[in-house]
Parts: C-alpha cells; sequence; structure tokens
C-alpha cells in the first residue's frame, strides 16, 4: 500500500485540522486519464470494512481492496518549492505517465 513522506503527512495533517471533523485521506485510483488509470485522493469519513487503513504522522489513510493493488511500493510527497509544489505520486508500478503526471499505466 502507499506511504506518506514525513512532508505528505505534515500537509495533509494541516489540510485536516483546516477542515476539522473526523477525516481520512482516501488514495484512490480510477480508471481513465490519458495513460489509462488516474489518481484520486480527498477526504473521507466513510470507511469500509474491506478499506486497508494505515497512520502516517497522526494522518489515517485508507485504500480500497481494488486501488491498493495498484499502489504496493507507491508513497506520496509534498514539496512546496519555486519549480514544483504540491501532491506527487511516486509509483513503481506505472509503466507510463503522461505528461501532467496524474495518469498512468
Amino acid at each position: 500500500m502507499i506511504t506518506l513522506t514525513d512532508a505528505a503527512a505534515s500537509k495533509v495533517k494541516q489540510l485536516l485540522d483546516e477542515e476539522g471533523g473526523s477525516f481520512a485521506l482516501r488514495v484512490a485510483v480510477k480508471p481513465g486519464g490519458c495513460s489509462g488509470f488516474s489518481y484520486d485522493m480527498f477526504f473521507d469519513s466513510d470507511v469500509s470494512p474491506d478499506d486497508q487503513t494505515l497512520e502516517f504522522g497522526g494522518v489515517r489513510v485508507v485504500v480500497d481492496a481494488e486501488s491498493s493493488k495498484l499502489l504496493v511500493g507507491a508513497s506520496l510527497d509534498y514539496m512546496d518549492g519555486l519549480q514544483e509544489a504540491g501532491f506527487k505520486i511516486t509509483n513503481p508500478n506505472a509503466t507510463r505517465s503522461c505528461g501532467c503526471g496524474k495518469s498512468f499505466s
């Protein structure tokens, strides 16, 4: 299943604190995008018994069973620099990705 870097966990925790409530970060893989699959991330309060759940730096991360197969060994990082800013998933299972970095196959 996917892991979060310290920078990603810290940023997600900050966003969750601003959001309020009891949410988890859901990371999913959906069919679509220019390369076949695309990543989806959102805050979710609905956790299914089939979901895989892990915690990183006080952030609960949930992934559905189908997505977890495509995210084995993947990591989520957060960058805040002049050249790049935002979340980035590095996935060793992706054989090809598009220029925007939001979809893969």
